[in-house]
């Protein structure tokens, strides 16, 4: 806890941000901390609530010692806030920035005033450690002599090779891209998470014992026989990657892209050094949509934006959420609720309107005559539930529109992990398409292969993925060792 009476004392202060409009000019992350006195009240206002839900299967799913490290905050003990922090997360860089923070809906203080600002106080600590030479390399003193291959750089494979080099074995990850970070490091813009900052993890990782190979895709350009024969066990994290598509006529036309061919497009452009807004995937000068909410095409918004698209819009299938809290979503429950989010906000500013178009559904791609899309024909639907409390969608007849489109965005989600690499183990697929493994085990059908994160539970968030890693981690470890303090 911080201080008894602090949740009395001080409001809620989230960390400032460059204006829109200002932002839009670069690709570089734009939020602006709070002076040190007002952080120190943040941690203060961390109530004595008894049962902190924030931590737990409602709020941090990798039971971050929330309360604990708000008190240290409070009492102006960074450092330790530091160690308390790193003992459950990995990789509070991360979380700091892109988590939608379940903790804060589950704080107990959210109950009739606003949370403790957690994702903040967390992004401080690691910042303040950053910048305080805290965060060092920690060399493994003994090694074991077992190898352990993980396919996949994501937060999940990372997660597991920091735990398992930890623990003292020899750790290898093979990423098919060539950059190391996956979804960190293509899945999400630079102005949410920094790339420099994600390289500087990889560095550090690198420095304490762990090999990342690059362009090296399992099943294609690495033999997983051979993986199979060097490893004493091999790790799974390729991810959920195969994207949701919608089949309505025109679908072929050329300018329509999956979100992350386009996200991951873009980054690697301004990685490489070329100008966003003249080549490559570009949005520059043309009426974007974006088809599908969420992160994702929230990113997308952020990104067109930066490019200086000509027209911005973001389609949603689902009604406009509710403001507030409903009875469907009681506390401590991470609610559905309307959010305005940077893309949003940025859209806003710039041309003067959310982007967003509730209940509207998509039916013909329109053809400009030389094979590119032009726009799209929609429909607005209604909502309603059957007797069983089922929802169904009904079309609303006359509302039929045209939206001029020369770049469309499909955002619709993933289906779950790409078939080659597993294919190429022979690991069997549950009815989702994900990897068989059962929690805990994380064990597959291969008795030397196990699996997690997304491309064994489905599409989730960056603090699952890292939950995954540390859980497969110390099944690996307890397989190979036969005991295991890894958490």
């Amino acid at each position: 806890m911080g201080k008894p009476t602090g949740f009395m004392e001080y409001s809620r202060k989230v960390i400032a941000d460059i204006p829109p409009l200002e932002r839009l000019r670069h690709f570089n992350e734009f939020h602006i901390e709070l002076e040190e006195p007002e952080r120190i009240r943040q941690g203060a206002r961390c109530m004595d609530c008894g049962v902190p839900f924030c931590q737990s299967s409602f709020g941090c799913p990798i039971m971050n010692l929330i309360p604990e490290w708000n008190d240290f905050i409070y009492q102006g003990r960074f450092e330790e806030a530091f160690w308390r922090l790193r003992a459950t997360n990995n990789f509070p860089e991360f979380t700091g920035r892109v988590c939608p923070a379940p903790c804060e809906t589950a704080c107990v203080l959210g109950i009739n005033e606003p949370p403790v600002t957690i994702k903040n106080n967390e992004c401080f600590i690691i910042d303040r450690a950053y910048e305080s030479g805290w965060m060092v390399p920690r060399i493994p003193p003994i090694r074991t002599g077992k190898r352990i291959a993980i396919v996949g750089s994501g937060p999940a494979g990372l997660a597991a090779a920091d735990q398992l080099n930890q623990a003292g074995h020899g750790v290898t990850v093979f990423e098919r891209s060539d950059r190391i970070g996956g979804l960190l490091m293509y899945g999400i813009p630079n102005m949410k998470l920094d790339k420099g900052l994600v390289q500087k993890r990889i560095r550090l990782m690198e420095s304490e014992g762990i090999e990342f190979r690059t362009d090296s895709w399992v099943g294609k350009n690495v033999d997983p026989e051979k993986l199979l024969a060097e490893y004493d066990a091999v790790i799974l994290a390729v991810g959920s990657t195969v994207p949701r598509d919608m089949q309505v006529p025109g679908r072929n036309l050329k300018g329509i892209h999956f979100a992350m061919e386009y996200l991951t497009s873009s980054t690697k452009h301004l990685l490489d050094g070329k100008k966003l807004n003249g080549s490559g995937l570009s949005a520059n000068g043309k009426h974007v949509i974006v088809i599908g909410g969420g992160d994702t095409g929230n990113d997308c918004l952020g990104t067109a934006l930066r490019q200086g698209c000509k027209g911005l819009k973001n389609f949603e299938l689902l009604p406009k959420p509710p403001a507030t809290r409903t009875e469907e979503f009681p506390w401590p429950l991470y609610p559905r609720v309307l959010k305005v989010d940077y893309g949003h906000e940025e859209a806003i500013a710039k041309f003067g309107e959310d982007p967003r178009e509730w209940g509207i559904l998509t039916k013909e791609f329109l053809d400009d005559g030389k094979g590119n899309v032009k726009g799209i024909r929609t429909v607005r639907v209604e909502w309603t539930k059957d007797p069983n409390g089922k929802p169904v969608m009904k079309e609303v007849p006359n509302t039929e529109e045209f939206w001029k489109a020369e770049l469309v965005l499909l955002a619709l989600g993933f289906l779950g992990p790409e078939g080659e690499t597993l294919d190429a183990f022979k690991v069997e697929k549950d009815p989702r398409s994900t990897i068989k493994a059962e929690y805990g085990s994380f064990s597959t059908s291969n008795p030397k292969v196990f699996a997690a994160g997304d491309a064994r539970r489905g599409q989730s968030l960056v603090v699952w993925a890292i939950h995954e890693g540390r859980k497969v981690a110390r099944a690996v470890d307890l397989f190979l060792m036969g005991e295991t303090y890894l958490t």
